[in-house]
C-alpha cells in the first residue's frame, strides 16, 4: 500500500515548505516536489499543513488508582488521542511495593495489546533495593529506557532520597531517563490531615494543601540529588513558577535538567476548583491548578526552552461515580483528568494563533522533543525519509469548541469544556495507515505496536 500526500506544507521542528510526500508501507521513502510517482492513494494536502503525529510521553490509561481505575483503556484512550492528532504514546507500568520490575511490565504490556496506535511504557518504580538495581538494565535491554520516581503520595508510591539516588546512579551508568514528580509529599501529608481535622473538605483544599513551595522545593531536591549522582532528571507535569525558576537556575548552571507542562497548567486556574457544587472535582489532578499569573510564566518557558515538552498527564475519572468517591472529603477525589485528545488543538490555538509560540515551536513541543528525550527520534517525531509514516494532515482553519458531547474520551466531562480552538487534525497516519479522516474511525484495536526505545545518552540538550 502506498499514499502519496500532495502540495502539503510540511512542518517540522526545523523547517517549514511545500512540498509531496511519498509513503510506501509504513514508511516515508520519498519528499520533494511535484513527485512523478504512482501511488495507491492520493491526498490533496492543499492548504493544509503536514505534521509528524503527536507524542504524548505522559499518560495513564487503565490505571488503578484512589480505590477505581481511569476510565479510558489503551483502546479508548488511543483512539481519543488519534483523532487529537497524536500517533504514539508513552503510558507508565507501575511497580508496586515487593512487586518485581519484570512482573509490572508483563501486566502492562497486556494491557497495551488492545492499543490503536504505536505506545511504549515507562517504569513506575517504587521499591528498590540495592539487589533489585540489575533489573533496572533488563528494562533498559527491553526498551524501557526511563523510570519514574515519587517525591509525593507516601505510602503508596512515595519512595525516599536514597531510592531516588540509587535509581539515578544506575541511570547514569546505563543512559536511562529518571522521571520525577516532584513535591514534597511529606509535608503535603501534613497539611492535608490538618485541613480535614478542620472540616475543609472541598474540592479547592486539594490544591491549598499542596502549595507552590513544596513543588519548588522538591524540585530543587531532585535536580541536586541528579546532580550528585551525575545524570539528568526529567521534572514531570511542572505546573508553577517557583518550580520554573529551579529547572531554569540549574540549566543555567550546565545541568541536565528538563520539564515538561500540561495544558491544563497554561489555561486553567485555582479558580477553576471553586466552582459550586462539586463541579470542582472536575479539577482535581496532581499537581493542583495554580494562580493565573504562573500560566504566562509556562508560557515564557516554553518559547525559551526551559520546558522543552508538552504533555497531558491524561488520567481521566468519570464526574460521576468516580469524583464523587470524595464528594465527603478532597483527599478520597480520585486525581486526574482528561485531556489526551485536545492538547495539540489547544496548544495550536493558545499558542501559535495568539502568537506566543511559532508553528515550528509547536510540533517540537509536541512532537519532536519528546522524540527526541525518549529514544523515539528520527523514528518518530519528524517528517523524513526512513521516519515512519506518522503523519497528520493539519487544517489550521478548522473551527471547533471542544465539549464532553462530541469528544471520543471514555469519560462524561472535559476541562475545557466550551473552549473555542481554531486548527484541528483532519487525516490521521500511523505507519502509513489511515485512522482517522474527517471525524471517521478507521483504526482498530491491537494495531498498535510496543515500541522498544533508545537510550538517552544526553546528546540532547
Amino acid at each position: 500500500m502506498s499514499t502519496l500526500i500532495r502540495n502539503g506544507r510540511i512542518i517540522t521542528a526545523e523547517q517549514d515548505y511545500t512540498a509531496d510526500v511519498l509513503i510506501e508501507k509504513e514508511t516515508i521513502t520519498a519528499i520533494g516536489s511535484s513527485l512523478q510517482m504512482k501511488a495507491d492513494k492520493v491526498i490533496d494536502a492543499s492548504g493544509k499543513y503536514v505534521i509528524p503525529g503527536g507524542i504524548d510521553v505522559h499518560t495513564h490509561m487503565d490505571m488503578p488508582f484512589g480505590g477505581t481505575t481511569s476510565s479510558d483503556d489503551f483502546e479508548t484512550g488511543t483512539r481519543a488521542a488519534a483523532f487529537g492528532g497524536t500517533t504514539c504514546l508513552i503510558d507508565f507500568a507501575i511497580q508496586t511495593k515487593g512487586q518485581k520490575i519484570r512482573e509490572a511490565l508483563d501486566i502492562w504490556w497486556k494491557k497495551g495489546e488492545i492499543s490503536t496506535i504505536d505506545f511504549s511504557l515507562h517504569m513506575i518504580v517504587t521499591d528498590l533495593p540495592e539487589a533489585h538495581l540489575e533489573d533496572m538494565n533488563e528494562m533498559v535491554r527491553e526498551g524501557i529506557t526511563s523510570f519514574k520516581l515519587f517525591m509525593a503520595y507516601p505510602g503508596v508510591l512515595m519512595v525516599d532520597d536514597a531510592t531516588i539516588y540509587r535509581a539515578m546512579k544506575k541511570t547514569a551508568e546505563n543512559g536511562a531517563l529518571v522521571c520525577m514528580h516532584a513535591e514534597n509529599g511529606s509535608v503535603i501529608d501534613m497539611f492535608v490531615q490538618k485541613a480535614i481535622a478542620e472540616g475543609k473538605k472541598a474540592p479547592i483544599y486539594h490544591a491549598l494543601t499542596r502549595p507552590t513551595t513544596a513543588e519548588g522545593e522538591a524540585v530543587n531536591r531532585a535536580i541536586a540529588l541528579a546532580q550528585m549522582a551525575g545524570a539528568p532528571v526529567y521534572i514531570v507535569h511542572l505546573s508553577s513558577a517557583d518550580a520554573l525558576e529551579k529547572v531554569a537556575e540549574a540549566r543555567d548552571r550546565g545541568i541536565p535538567a528538563f520539564a515538561e507542562t500540561c495544558p491544563q497548567y497554561l489555561l486553567l486556574s485555582i479558580e477553576d476548583m471553586e466552582r459550586p457544587d462539586f463541579e470542582g472535582a472536575k479539577y482535581v489532578f496532581t499537581p493542583p491548578l495554580r494562580e493565573k499569573w504562573h500560566q504566562e510564566k509556562l508560557w515564557a518557558g516554553i518559547k525559551k526552552n526551559t520546558l522543552q515538552v508538552v504533555s497531558t498527564d491524561h488520567c481521566p475519572f468519570c464526574f460521576k461515580e468516580q469524583k464523587e468517591l470524595g464528594r465527603e472529603s478532597f483527599a478520597k477525589i480520585p486525581n486526574g483528568g482528561p485531556g489526551v485528545e485536545n492538547r495539540l488543538q489547544l496548544l495550536f490555538h493558545h499558542g501559535v494563533n495568539m502568537g506566543r509560540i511559532s508553528v515550528n515551536r509547536w510540533v517540537e513541543i509536541v512532537s519532536t522533543a519528546p522524540a527526541k528525550m525518549f529514544g523515539l527520534y528520527p523514528r518518530k517525531g519528524t517528517i523524513s525519509i526512513g521516519s515512519d509514516a506518522d503523519v497528520v494532515i493539519w487544517d489550521p482553519n478548522t473551527e471547533h469548541t471542544i465539549s464532553a458531547s462530541t469528544h471520543h474520551m471514555r469519560v462524561d466531562y472535559s476541562m475545557f469544556e466550551g473552549f473555542k480552538v481554531k486548527g484541528n487534525a483532519e487525516t490521521i497516519l500511523s505507519r502509513g495507515e489511515i485512522i482517522a479522516d474527517k471525524g471517521t474511525w478507521f483504526g482498530k484495536a491491537g494495531r498498535g505496536k510496543f515500541i522498544k526505545r533508545d537510550v538517552f545518552a544526553g546528546a540532547w540538550k
